[in-house]
C-alpha cells in the first residue's frame, strides 16, 4: 500500500473511530451518571470484584492471536479458522472455571454476595469467544467505520439494559445483566457486520505461528493486567468493597480521557505502523503526529476533570461520592503520563518489538508492588493512587529515549511536540483556580467548563498558531480522498 494511499485512509479511519467513539462515550457517560445516582458505591464495588475475576483468567489464558493477525504481513486466510477454533475451545474452559472458583472468590475478598454474580457473568467470556474472527480485517484494512458501528450496537445494549434494571430493581443486577446483554449484542453483530463464517478447524503448525508473536502479546498482557488491576485487588481485599466501588470510580472518571482517546489511536496506529515499520522517517513523523494529537487531546480533558472534580461530583454523583475527590485529582496526573505512554506500545508492537513491552511493564510491576501495600495501608485509596502514579512516571522516563532510538529522532523533538498541550492545560487549572465555585449550580459549572475550554484553545493558537490551519487541511483533504 502507498504511503499517500495508507495517510489518506488511516485519518478518514480515524475521524470514524472517534466519531463513533464520541457516541459510545455519551452514552457511557450518561449510563455512569445514572447509575451512580441510583445505584451505592458498594455495588459498583461488587461488580468491580466479578470484573477484576473475569479480566484476570481472560488475560492469563490470552493467545494473542488477533494482535498476531493485525501484524502478520500478507494473507491470513488460513490463520482464521484456527484462531476462532482456539478462541471457542478458550471460551468454554474460561466458562467452567469461572462458575468453579466463583465461591472461593468471594470468600478471598469476604463477599459473599460475589458468588452467585460470578457463576451468572461466566457466560461472558464464552461470548466473546464465539465472535465472528473475520472482524480482525477491521482494524487490519483500517475500516473503522464498519468496526465501531459494529462496536456501538454492544455499548447500547448494555446502555438500555442496565438502565432499564437499574430503575426496576436498584441492584447491582442491573449491572451484570447490562455486561451480558452487551456481549450477546457484539456476538451476534459481528456475524452481521462481516461476510466472513468461521469453522473450526485445529492446525497446531499454524496456531504455533501465531503463538511465536502472540507469546509476547501474552506475557505483556499479564503484566499490564497486574499492574491495572493489581491495584483494585489490594483495595478491594484490604478495605472493602464500598472502597473499591469509590476507587475504581475516581479511576474511571480521570483516566477515560487517556483509556479512550488511547485506545482509539492505538487501534488506527497499530496495524499503519506495522505497515510501514522499514520506513523510518516516515514512522518517525507519523509517530510524532499521533503523540501530537493523542495529548492535544488528553492532556486538556485530564486538566478539566482535575480542575472541575469536586464540581462534577457533588452535582453529577451526589454526595456519597465526596470521598473519592482527592483520589480522582490525583489520578488525573496518571492518567495524563499513561495517555503518551500508551501511544508508545502500538509503535513498538507495530515495528516488531513486543518483547520491550513486557520488559517495561515488568519493571512498572515491580514498582508498584512494592510501594502499594504500604501506601494503601496507611492512606487508604489515596495512597493506591500514589501507588499507581509513581511507577508510571517511572516507565515513561525509561520509555521515551528508548522510543525515540528506534524512531530516530531526538528528546527536544518530543519535549516540542508536548509542549502545546502541556502549556494549554496548565492555563485550564489556572482559569479554574480563580473562578468562584462555592454554592455552584449547573449553570455554573457549565460556564466553568466553557471558560476553560476557551483559555485552552486561545493558549494553544498563541504557541502553535498554525496548527487548526494544518488540521483542517488535513481532514479537508482525507474527506475528500485527496493527498494529506
Amino acid at each position: 500500500m502507498e504511503i499517500e494511499t495508507l495517510k489518506r485512509k488511516a485519518i478518514r479511519g480515524g475521524i470514524w473511530v472517534f466519531a463513533l467513539r464520541a457516541a459510545q462515550q455519551v452514552l457511557t457517560a450518561v449510563r455512569l451518571i445514572i447509575l451512580a445516582r441510583i445505584l451505592a458505591p458498594t455495588d459498583f464495588g461488587l461488580m468491580g470484584i466479578c470484573a477484576i475475576t473475569i479480566a484476570a483468567l481472560d488475560v492469563f489464558s490470552e493467545t494473542g492471536f488477533q494482535a498476531a493477525l493485525v501484524q502478520r504481513r500478507g494473507d491470513i486466510r488460513r490463520f482464521l479458522d484456527v484462531a476462532w477454533s482456539v478462541s471457542v475451545i478458550r471460551g468454554f474452559i474460561l466458562c467452567a472455571i469461572l462458575y468453579m472458583i466463583a465461591p472461593y472468590v468471594a470468600a478471598f475478598f469476604q463477599v459473599p454476595q460475589a458468588e452467585a454474580i460470578i457463576k451468572v457473568i461466566s457466560l461472558s467470556p464464552l461470548l466473546t469467544a464465539f465472535t465472528n474472527i473475520g472482524i480482525v480485517y477491521f482494524q487490519k484494512n483500517l475500516e473503522f467505520d464498519r468496526q465501531f458501528r459494529y462496536q456501538l450496537v454492544g455499548t447500547a445494549s448494555d446502555f438500555a439494559v442496565s438502565i432499564t434494571l437499574a430503575l426496576a430493581t436498584h441492584s447491582v443486577w442491573a449491572l451484570v445483566f447490562g455486561l451480558l446483554a452487551g456481549n450477546l449484542a457484539r456476538c451476534i453483530a459481528s456475524y452481521l457486520f462481516h461476510p466472513y463464517r468461521p469453522r473450526f478447524v485445529l492446525d497446531l503448525k499454524a496456531a504455533s505461528e501465531l503463538f511465536d508473536f502472540g507469546k509476547w502479546v501474552l506475557g505483556a498482557g499479564v503484566l499490564i493486567f497486574l499492574i491495572t488491576q493489581g491495584d483494585n485487588i489490594v483495595v478491594g481485599r484490604l478495605l472493602g468493597v464500598a472502597a473499591l466501588g469509590l476507587y475504581q470510580m475516581a479511576y474511571l472518571i480521570s483516566n477515560t480521557p487517556a483509556t479512550e482517546i488511547t485506545q482509539v489511536i492505538s487501534q488506527v496506529t497499530f496495524p499503519s505502523y506495522s505497515k510501514i515499520q522499514d520506513n523510518k522517517t516516515h514512522l518517525r513523523q507519523t509517530y510524532l503526529k499521533v503523540l501530537k494529537s493523542t495529548t492535544m487531546l488528553a492532556f486538556p480533558l485530564a486538566a478539566m476533570i482535575y480542575s472541575l472534580a469536586p464540581q462534577f461530583t457533588s452535582l453529577f454523583l451526589g454526595d456519597k461520592w465526596a470521598p473519592m475527590v482527592p483520589v480522582l485529582q490525583l489520578l488525573c496526573l496518571f492518567g495524563a503520563v499513561r495517555a503518551v505512554n500508551a501511544t508508545m506500545g502500538p509503535l513498538l508492537q507495530g515495528i516488531g518489538k513486543p518483547k520491550t513491552i513486557a520488559y517495561v511493564s515488568a519493571m512498572q510491576l515491580t514498582l508498584m508492588a512494592l510501594l502499594i501495600i504500604p501506601l494503601t495501608s496507611r492512606y487508604d485509596i489515596l495512597g493506591t493512587a500514589v501507588a499507581v502514579t509513581i511507577p508510571n512516571i517511572f516507565t515513561l522516563a525509561y520509555l521515551l529515549p528508548k522510543t525515540s532510538k528506534e524512531i530516530e529522532s531526538s528528546l527536544g523533538a518530543f519535549a516540542k511536540t508536548l509542549l502545546p498541550a502541556a502549556a494549554g492545560s496548565l492555563i485550564i487549572c489556572l482559569t479554574a483556580a480563580i473562578i468562584p465555585t462555592i454554592d455552584a449550580g449547573y449553570s455554573e459549572f457549565a460556564i466553568s467548563a466553557i471558560l476553560c475550554t476557551a483559555a485552552y484553545f486561545a493558549t494553544i493558537s498563541i504557541i502553535d498558531p498554525t496548527m487548526y490551519r494544518t488540521l483542517r487541511s488535513q481532514l479537508a483533504n482525507a474527506a475528500n480522498g485527496g493527498e494529506l
